[in-house]
């Protein structure tokens, strides 16, 4: 039977790049493993040895070149066809991680702790300025009776007879490429190649315990929300004498309710009444130091922005500050009395400005206010 085309086998075009080559064939190669397809078992080997053969051929790019060239006839004679796969090339490191977990890589040396991760909440004020405090961090810790070795005081460990020390055992295993020879974690001393004769009272054997450590921790001024700090060693005790992990702190502000942060800029609103923008004033403001005088001068306008130097957030591993940014707003009176209204309508006349319709007083009303004289 001929042989389909190498790209059609693994359903890319011919100017497909390396890396979709790769995502091709271990797609495919994932679907139709005779272990894992759920069909029929002879069909999917013969696919999955089309499916390598192509990708031993598509893989590497002298033969590529040689088969877009002149197509099977290129691959004659180079094992590539039903007399088994002698030029095969392929990653066997990513056969091995697909179908069998990567347990060829294990290792029993030592490994490093997991890393862990804590939120703290602080106020919008310790976020600019920095604070200091300690947490409570639950978290695996070497045992302290034992110190790590899960053997009680006194007694001793001794070499694996299984695994002969090496924490795995090996096993042979029917593939389409052959025999292949794999390892796995030895049971009897579960990967660390020791067998303990008398176990630990504390840890039973484990090597550790869950412990909850207080950790003082230093915010430095000018952390934002999100911010992430990183406490080396301060994570989970590391496996087999290696070394523990890291704590990472993640940073998470409350608002605040009369200042907003853009930055390390630092913005506010006031309100300020007509009389107060009209003949100008002088306001005290509160920023994140106390408080702050602030000048406004006459005639000014509802959203007018005012700039206080250097009242803002200070930068995270740096010097200086931001500035502080006050937004005025211009309050309009609701509620006025008669002789408020009749000032005001006296200042639109001196001003020219065109009366509300309704506002002035007709000839009644000022007749009544003679006779009230």
């Amino acid at each position: 039977m001929a042989k389909r085309d190498y790209y059609e086998v693994l359903g890319l075009s011919k100017g497909a790049s390396a890396d979709e080559i790769k995502k091709a064939y271990r797609k495919l190669a994932r679907q139709y493993h005779p272990d894992a397809y759920q069909g029929d078992k002879a069909e999917a080997e013969t696919k999955f040895k089309e499916i390598a053969e192509a990708y031993a051929v598509l893989s590497d790019p002298e033969k590529r070149t040689s088969y877009d060239q002149f197509g099977h006839a290129a691959t004659d004679g180079q094992g590539f066809g039903a007399g088994g796969f002698g030029g095969f090339n392929g990653d066997f490191g990513d056969i091995f991680d697909m179908f069998f977990g990567g347990m060829g890589r294990q290792r029993n040396g030592p490994q490093k702790g997991n890393d862990l991760r804590v939120n703290m909440e602080i106020s919008f004020k310790e976020a600019a300025f920095g604070v200091e405090r300690d947490i409570q961090v639950p978290r695996t810790e070497n045992c302290d009776t034992c110190g790590g070795s899960g053997a009680a005081p006194g007694s001793s460990t001794k070499t694996c007879g299984t695994c002969h020390g090496s924490g795995q055992v090996q096993y042979a295993a029917n593939s389409p490429f052959g025999r292949i020879v794999q390892s796995r974690t030895c049971d009897k001393c579960h990967g660390t190649g020791k067998i303990i004769e008398k176990l630990c009272p504390t840890c039973r054997g484990a090597g550790q315990i869950r412990k909850t450590k207080s950790i003082h921790v230093k915010i430095p001024a000018g952390v934002d929300e999100g911010s992430r700090l990183r406490l080396s060693g301060e994570g989970e005790a590391g496996l087999r004498g290696g070394p523990p992990g890291d704590l990472y702190v993640y940073i998470l502000v409350r608002p605040h309710k009369f200042f907003r942060r853009e930055g390390n800029e630092v913005v506010c609103d006031m309100e300020i009444s007509f009389a107060q923008a009209a003949l100008g004033d002088v306001l005290e403001v509160p920023t994140l130091d106390g408080s702050a005088d602030l000048k406004v001068p006459e005639g000014t306008q509802t959203g007018t922005i005012f700039r206080i130097r250097g009242k803002g957030i200070p930068y995270l591993n740096g010097s200086g500050r931001g500035d502080q940014h006050v937004r005025v707003r211009v309050v309009t009176p609701t509620r006025l009395n008669e002789k408020q209204k009749d000032l005001l309508r006296e200042f639109a006349k001196m001003n020219d400005e065109k009366l509300p319709k309704g506002s002035e007083k007709n000839i009644f009303e000022k007749m009544k206010d003679a006779f009230k004289g």
